[in-house]
């Protein structure tokens, strides 16, 4: 006869984390969609805006490889190769390939990328902020019920605009 076996009983989640979460995950959508609609606006797929700002920023180099690129998008490496080649063919983006090793690629955005990004960044800085108003927001419900709602987002105090990844993006590897 075959044994049953259950889970461990699980702690129910209070209804104050559940509403933060709610919050939290309600401010992030609202967030994104508005970056898709802008990407739009500015005569780019939401993927190609987040390949020029990976590009622009996640590094402080100003370029990057298609391994980071990957890891900045999580996406796989051979989907962000296509994403690249579509950039480079619509001028946003140029490859510039190691001169030892030919599979090493990095990757630069041309003038027409730094000029779409940068307008595409203006438009991002309000929206950033009503951003982290609306989380700050999120993690004040019911304070009162038990003191410690921003704490448990970690938000309180938290400058959102300024924050850096919480951790560095990788070195490059010798290939592509």
């Amino acid at each position: 006869m075959k044994k049953i076996t259950t889970s461990p009983p699980v702690a129910p989640t209070s209804n104050l984390s559940l509403r933060q979460l709610a919050a939290f995950r309600y401010e992030l959508r609202r967030f994104l969609r508005f970056s898709e609609k802008a990407a739009r606006s500015c005569g780019l797929t939401p993927q190609q805006h987040q390949l020029l700002l990976g590009i622009a920023g996640f590094t402080g180099r100003g370029c990057a490889t298609i391994s980071e690129l990957a890891e900045f998008l999580q996406e796989r490496h051979n989907a962000v190769v296509g994403l690249v080649q579509r950039a480079e063919r619509g001028g946003l983006v140029r490859k510039d390939h190691g001169s030892s090793d030919h599979r090493f690629v990095r990757v630069y955005l041309l003038p027409k990328g730094e000029k779409i990004l940068a307008k595409l960044s203006q438009l991002h800085q309000k929206e950033v902020q009503r951003f982290e108003r609306g989380l700050l927001n999120a993690a004040d419900v019911n304070v009162d019920a038990g003191g410690q709602a921003g704490e448990k987002l970690g938000l309180r105090g938290r400058n959102l605009a300024g924050v850096s990844p919480a951790r560095k993006p990788p070195k490059p590897k010798e290939h592509g």
